[in-house]
């Protein structure tokens, strides 16, 4: 009975790996044009890579093709991309120059894209899916390759203050990749707003029209905008923790006062009684009231002992 089901084409498993494939071609590309000089080359190469990197796994869940397998070879394809391959741009391009202090900051990087990879396998489906924990190298591997292209396209010249700016931000993308700061990922409007396909194709030709205009200034800015993002949404997430702690902690503090404010001032309470109520039938006013209350004089009180005596008529006077 099972021979007549449709049997999975096993042709269409290749496709997600093709784009995986050239993924990795792309990134070892950029290291073969770095060293041969040719670093506008390289850095274009890398955003190629991008492109592939972000069509592989959409084709992968278009044709329900996911794989264990294929989720291995895109982290290493990763690895070579935007670890390896950036690295040995930027250090061909500037790096090589500071010396010792060129290959240690080449090295923070790629050993911050190994570290961001190997936590992204293992934390998926434990993190915020709308937002990636530290910056993803595809987006590192951005911001480096865009740094050489737009010096490359813009003649900047070699001075020593263009190493050293490329060796912060170098180490600055290698440690931003294995922060905790929180990075949008964009899954959540995907997955909460369905566009429509005249929609999605209105944003991608805007979006291609305003690359096209300068790409290596554009996308450079967009990736500086979005490598600093996380350090903002991760600095107001502090922020609003502190003040809702402090706020608590007021409130605290505040009932704390007001109980033992109001103990004593319910302890004095508790012995005063109202003069008008007659709280004890025996000492109604109560001693304490009697010596406030204005005394009577002594012949007004023997007039009215006199008046309730009754006569004795039979007593001689």
């Amino acid at each position: 009975m099972n021979e007549n089901l449709p049997r999975p084409r096993s042709a269409i498993y290749l496709l997600p790996n093709a784009f995986t494939t050239a993924n990795l071609f792309a990134g070892f590309y950029a290291v073969v044009q770095a060293m041969s000089g040719n670093f506008e080359v390289a850095a274009i190469a890398i955003f190629v890579a991008m492109v592939l990197d972000a069509m592989d796994g959409r084709v992968a869940r278009l044709t329900n093709t996911q794989s264990a397998f294929g989720e291995q070879y895109d982290s290493m394809s990763d690895m070579v991309s935007f670890g390896i391959a950036p690295a040995l741009v930027m250090y061909e391009y500037q790096l090589q120059a500071l010396g010792r202090w060129g290959w240690i900051a080449a090295f923070i990087y790629v050993a911050g894209a190994a570290l961001r990879l190997a936590r992204f396998n293992t934390n998926i489906g434990v993190v915020d899916s709308r937002f990636f924990q530290g910056l993803p190298s595809p987006a590192a591997a951005a911001l480096v390759a865009g740094f050489v292209w737009l010096s490359v396209d813009n003649r900047i010249p070699d001075y020593e203050s263009l190493a050293w700016l490329a060796f912060v931000l170098t180490v600055y993308a290698g440690i931003s990749m294995i922060s905790n700061a929180p990075f949008f990922s964009g899954k959540s409007l995907a997955l909460e707003k369905k566009l429509s396909p005249q929609n999605v194709m209105l944003v991608l030709v805007l979006v291609f029209a305003f690359v096209s205009s300068d790409p290596p200034i554009v996308l450079f800015l967009l990736f500086i905008v979005y490598g600093l993002s996380g350090w903002i949404v991760w600095y107001w997430r502090w922020r609003r923790a502190q003040q809702l702690h402090d706020s608590r902690r007021e409130s605290r503090e505040a009932e704390a006062a007001e109980v033992a404010g109001t103990k004593p001032e319910g302890a004095s309470m508790a012995h005063k009684v109202d003069p008008v109520d007659p709280v004890d039938p025996v000492d109604p006013v109560g001693q304490a009231d009697r010596s406030q209350a204005p005394a009577r004089s002594e012949p007004h009180i023997a007039d009215s002992q006199d008046q309730d005596k009754p006569k004795d008529w039979f007593k001689k006077d």
